[in-house]
């Protein structure tokens, strides 16, 4: 059994210039504030990484700068290889394994889309198999790739094509399915959280690790939310759960690609604007962001 995600694990933004080249020298400044927030786990060039607009070669490029940076910091490194071609998708999955990935994860072809479980079982499988001694996580978010299957069936009969398969990145809602997959193979399997909106629910049915896009920015929230849990403290609890969904509503308001992007910016990390087709956010939108977030208290709410 693999080693599970425990705590949060942030879903790193993918740094760029002005310009929109990549720009790899932002990674390190990256990680130190993830580790000042006590996050020690990244999850690279998935949805927040804008995994498919980046060139193959920018995907092997950041996922090597990122293996470079936590080496030796025990921060654990798990890198989205997903594309709809699934010779890049090997690609993506062998150099994970070569530059000592912790684990890969990979969504679902989305343009030809499997319609089946035994089909998107055999995708999984001709990646994984790229990186064989690197545990495999498929990457379930069907409101963005539109392939909407039983994860449960899917782990019954993934469970004995996939030797490396270490269980689900499960961004979908559906906390029934999440149950059903927590019990298969006697808890065999690994179930990383998705929906930061969701988490306080997740972890009320067992949830153990989050990967999550606004754990770069706001991961005091959340530890305190998961603190308050461990002590029994609902009430408290739930206000920061609440304290998120705001926080989150508030920047899906002005774009929330963009304005996650322009936060890590207010919070002295600078990764760019985001890449076509997600628009960059204007200077005076980026001020009445900074100004929304002063009104709520946002800054207090997140110092570590």
């Amino acid at each position: 059994m693999t080693p599970p995600l425990i705590g949060l694990v942030a879903a790193t933004h993918t740094p760029f210039l002005p310009d929109g080249r990549l720009h790899l020298a932002a990674v390190e400044r990256q990680a130190e504030h993830l580790h000042r927030h006590r996050v020690t786990a990244v999850f690279v060039g998935g949805t927040t990484g804008e995994s498919h607009s980046l060139a193959v070669e920018e995907r092997l490029a950041l996922a090597l700068r990122w293996s470079e940076v936590v080496r030796g910091t025990g921060m654990r490194l798990i890198v989205h290889v997903g594309a709809n071609c699934l010779a890049d998708a090997r690609s993506l999955a062998a150099r994970a394994e070569a530059v000592g990935a912790d684990a890969i994860a990979a969504l679902a072809p989305s343009y030809f889309k499997p319609g089946t479980v035994a089909a998107l079982v055999a995708c999984c499988a001709d990646v994984a198999a790229a990186a064989p001694s690197t545990p495999f996580y498929f990457y379930d978010i069907p409101a963005l790739t539109g392939v909407r299957l039983p994860m449960p069936e899917f782990l019954e009969t993934a469970a004995e094509r996939i030797p490396t398969l270490a269980g689900i990145k499960f961004t979908n809602p559906d906390l029934a399915a999440f149950q059903l997959c927590r019990h298969a193979h006697g808890g065999r399997f690994d179930l990383p959280w998705g929906v930061d909106e969701c988490l306080l629910a997740a972890v009320a049915v067992g949830a153990v690790g989050a990967v999550g896009s606004s754990y770069n920015f706001a991961a005091p929230i959340y530890h305190r939310l998961l603190a308050a849990v461990a002590r029994g403290d609902l009430p408290a609890a739930r206000a920061e759960q609440f304290r998120a969904v705001q926080v989150i509503e508030r920047l899906a308001g002005f774009g929330y690609l963009a304005a996650a992007k322009a936060v890590m910016g207010l919070c002295g990390v600078e990764v760019g604007p985001p890449r076509l087709p997600h628009l960059p956010l204007p200077a005076a939108e980026r001020d009445r962001l900074a100004a929304a977030l002063d009104e709520m208290g946002f800054w207090d709410a997140v110092r570590p």
